[in-house]
């Protein structure tokens, strides 16, 4: 977040300034200049990001997107590797979320997996809250795993076994990627 704390940060948000907005520039090239990955005016412009605040430049191809986009989802293994260069698809994402402070969270039942997006440095009871009001208004505690923990091992129970499962409090800063059971009680309605 910056040097800005979050008060200053709600306080400025209001006025909607342009220039306190992160940025990420995206340089759309030919599709010969980015499988190739070169181009002529990519140092000038890393030059000009660089003396005017410098952030996050991503090379694309606008042509190589879209035909990457029209391809059959079992055709695109087979062409990537034919056009020597992948999709700049979720890197331009990835970096977009973590330029504007977001990050991943998720809840599984029996039946779905949902996914949460919550800012950067948010504790559990705002993270429940994202789900339901109510869910932070009476947090009890977090179940906690990471999704590299559980894609590693296999299932919950392996997770639990390696001792990687653990319960969290109302000071624990969720990490992306973590999946979260949230426990609750909700007795009263609330402020009246």
């Amino acid at each position: 977040l910056g040097d800005w704390t979050a008060r200053e940060i709600e306080f400025l948000n209001n006025w909607l300034l342009l220039s306190a907005k992160p940025a990420v520039y995206l340089v759309n090239c030919s599709k010969k200049d980015y499988i190739r990955k070169k181009n002529k005016f990519l140092p000038k412009i890393f030059e000009w990001v660089q003396a005017n605040g410098g952030a996050p430049i991503i090379p694309f191809s606008g042509v190589f997107e879209n035909e990457y986009a029209e391809l059959a989802e079992e055709e695109r293994e087979a062409w990537v590797k034919e056009q020597g260069a992948d999709s700049a698809l979720p890197k331009i994402i990835t970096t977009g979320f973590k330029a504007i402070h977001l990050i991943y969270f998720f809840t599984a039942g029996a039946d779905e997996v949902k996914c949460w997006q919550i800012r950067k440095a948010s504790k559990a009871p705002q993270a429940a809250g994202t789900i339901h009001t109510d869910f932070e208004r009476g947090f009890i505690c977090a179940e906690v795993m990471h999704y590299d923990e559980l894609h590693e091992l296999g299932n919950e129970q392996a997770v639990k076994a390696a001792g990687k499962y653990r319960q969290e409090g109302k000071n624990y800063t969720v990490a992306d990627g973590d999946i979260i059971f949230f426990k609750f009680n909700v007795t009263a309605s609330g402020k009246k």
